[in-house]
């Protein structure tokens, strides 16, 4: 089995460990450093990594792997496992989707030792942890004020990431584009296959989503090979569908909205999904849907500005009915018990 070293770290096969990436202290000379968790069979197999908060204010992730590493059935038979739940330490701080100097961390990938502090931030990241995998699971949420539905963004015309996104376990799935200077896109160049997860939305924390995560998570390593077959289970699976393409519907005008549509609804062309209205309550304008499709993201805050970006529908090839109906069975599966169980219980 290969040597694992990380910030000059040997991780041994069979050892699980927490590391401290130093990146840039504060300017009151605070030591920041990014928390790692690493975790190696014994048997040789394939090298996964799983991040969170490369967004600082987006913080399902964070649960997401603090639940699943303290799972008790979470024992890898095979390959390693890289978890790190902070990886923008500055922004989680701050509660911002930045870093200090207002740069946008996914955008800054590959970055460089002796650049910006994003880029030194990306830089670190790259090299200590995404260039030693294999896969990898990004973990996302909507922005300040958006939900997502939990979904999975790849490359779809790739057929082990296909396969890969599929085996996650939830009902959307986006064949996304790779944006200039994503960490996305920089892994994938260095043939690093990686999935980035969207759900829920910032600064809150969405146990649809986070279940979800949890399980898509394992759903990975099992596809992997990395740990013990799951046991069968009655509950209906939950089919993945690929969406053709998405789109955002804007606001027409400004004002205060009343939405009639949530997340997950399969809508028709025509429907109405919101009315903007003035504050003495008339109707300044019908928000309806331009196509039939699903509502895989919506605006959260009652008050809109003119182009805003209100509801994000995606567009399938399948049935949008059988979309939908998958969509429930995800929803009522992992939120059956109501409560998420407290870390260390089993998962769904």
């Amino acid at each position: 089995m290969e040597e694992l070293v990380i910030n000059g770290i040997s991780i041994k096969p069979g050892s699980t460990t927490h590391l401290e990436l130093p990146v840039a202290d504060l300017y009151t000379g605070t030591e920041m450093q990014m928390p790692v968790y690493v975790t190696r069979a014994r048997k040789p197999g394939p090298c996964v990594f799983a991040c969170a908060a490369i967004h600082g204010d987006e913080l399902n992730g964070i649960e997401i792997i603090r639940r699943l590493i303290h799972t008790k059935s979470f024992k890898l038979t095979a390959g390693t496992f890289i978890a790190v739940p902070m990886v923008n330490v500055y922004g989680v701080l701050s509660q911002s989707r930045y870093l200090p100097d207002r740069r946008d961390l996914n955008r800054s990938f590959p970055g460089s030792p002796k650049g910006a502090l994003a880029g030194r931030v990306a830089d670190r990241f790259l090299n200590e942890i995404v260039l030693k995998c294999d896969y990898g699971i990004d973990l996302h949420t909507g922005a300040i004020h958006r939900s997502n539905l939990p979904q999975v963004r790849a490359d779809l015309t790739d057929p082990e990431t296909r396969a890969l996104a599929h085996a996650f376990g939830v009902p959307v799935l986006l064949n996304a584009e790779l944006r200039e200077g994503s960490l996305r896109e920089t892994a994938v160049k260095s043939g690093v296959k990686v999935l980035l997860y969207e759900a829920g939305q910032a600064l809150r924390f969405d146990e649809l989503a986070i279940k979800a995560g949890v399980r898509g998570i394992f759903n990975i390593l099992s596809h992997l090979n990395m740990l013990p077959p799951r046991k069968a289970t009655r509950r209906p699976k939950v089919e993945p569908f690929e969406a053709r393409k998405s789109a955002w519907i804007r606001a027409e005008d400004s004002g205060i909205v009343r939405m009639y549509k949530n997340l997950g609804d399969q809508v028709c062309t025509g429907d109405l999904l919101a009315e903007i209205g003035t504050p003495f309550g008339e109707t300044v304008v019908a928000v309806r849907a331009d196509r039939d499709g699903i509502i895989i993201g919506k605006q959260n805050i009652p008050l809109v500005q003119e182009g805003e970006a209100m509801f994000h529908l995606a567009f399938f090839n399948e049935a949008d009915e059988d979309v939908a109906e998958h969509i429930e069975i995800l929803q009522d599966t992992l939120l059956a018990d109501g409560i998420v169980p407290p870390i260390g219980d089993e998962p769904l």
